[in-house]
């Protein structure tokens, strides 16, 4: 299946907007910095990997325009201010910017270029050692009878990374690998990308699934009918606090409350060695109407926003949440597993990155 971020044959960068999704698969193009911020803003693009890869092509955009020293920073705090919790989007920026700090100015644009494709083809190869990993761990709840039934959260699939998934990339692997499988999609609200975009993607591959209500988790967690919980994040404290979609925490509860395995697939690169914990973590607050109004598909089939509350009621709309470390079970590597802890997040990516 295609990259969710590619090269059009004229040479200009182009994805799919996830704002139209699933009921249009409407191609967008980034052909400047503003078009890349612009993307990440409104959510056209979503999820850690794809918003640090996106940031890093919007960064060699900008250089094309001007590559000095003030220009570089500038283009850097604009593209790093467009999402401020997940830490891809900082990590991508700053690996662009040492690639191309030591080189003349007017070699910085092609660097930039060559270092945001090595980005995006590094993530795909990242998401699928992460698939492996996942399998490994996973496999051991394969039962004799009935599938795996994994509960997830928002969405960790390949719309929110290059290709493959974080979250997601275990669940692919096992249903290639012909391991029975069974996905339970919490709707995700309130932008619902789970309802729309993991059920489209589980859709896609033909991995069986069914969509449920934020609220159902616990109860499906009490009732037996989960066997693990596997959701992504956006970043990673050193002391294996994790922040991800809001509603997360309630779910790591629910299965901590019900001896239910709570694990979080992250590249390495989601690990902020400078968050001590959550609480050092931004969590972002968006717009009250995406609470408001829900987006869909009316019967002629345009699609709408639908008013869900009374008029002047007031709305607050966080994000993300964080889980502490003490409810994840294990974070899931590119580089394995280990335990989310500052010792475990230590060997991880070593003791010089960590302060």
């Amino acid at each position: 299946m295609p990259r969710t971020l590619w090269i059009e044959s004229d040479g200009q960068l182009a994805t799919w907007d996830q704002t139209r999704l699933p009921f249009e698969s409407a191609v967008i193009p980034l052909g400047d910095e503003a078009a890349c911020a612009r993307a990440i803003t409104t959510m056209q693009v979503r999820g850690a990997p794809l918003i640090g890869a996106v940031g890093a092509y919007g960064l060699a955009l900008a250089l094309r325009v001007r590559a000095d020293d003030e220009a570089l920073a500038a283009a850097l705090e604009r593209l790093g201010g467009t999402r401020p919790t997940a830490v891809n989007l900082r990590w991508a920026l700053e690996r662009v910017r040492d690639r191309v700090r030591p080189l003349p100015p007017d070699q910085r644009a092609s660097a930039a270029w060559d270092e945001a494709a090595r980005i995006c083809d590094d993530d795909v190869a990242c998401n699928e050692r992460i698939g492996r990993h996942g399998r490994a761990l996973l496999e051991a709840l394969a039962k004799r009878a009935g599938p795996i039934n994994i509960l997830t959260h928002c969405n960790a699939g390949r719309l929110a990374t290059v290709d493959h998934g974080t979250a997601l990339a275990p669940v692919y692997a096992l249903h290639a690998a012909g391991v029975a499988v069974h996905v339970w999609v919490d709707e995700t609200r309130p932008r619902n990308q789970g309802a729309s975009l993991t059920a489209w993607e589980l859709a896609e591959r033909g991995v069986p699934h069914t969509v449920i209500a934020d609220n159902a988790g616990g109860l499906l967690m009490r009732q037996g009918r989960v066997d693990v919980v596997l959701v992504g994040c956006d970043r990673v404290a050193m002391n294996g606090d994790v922040a991800n979609k809001v509603g997360t925490y309630l779910k790591a509860l629910a299965a901590w409350d019900n001896h239910v395995p709570f694990y979080v697939a992250c590249p390495v690169s989601t690990i902020d060695p400078w968050a001590r914990s959550g609480d050092a973590i931004p969590i972002e607050e968006r717009d009250p109407g995406e609470l408001t109004h829900v987006g869909g598909r009316a019967p002629d089939g345009t699609i709408v926003a639908v008013q869900v509350v009374p008029d002047g009621s007031p709305a607050l709309n966080p994000a993300f949440d964080i889980t502490p470390a003490r409810l994840v079970s294990a974070l899931i590597t590119e580089q394995g597993t280990c335990d989310a802890s500052v010792p475990g997040l230590r060997r991880l990516i070593g003791s010089e990155r960590a302060r």
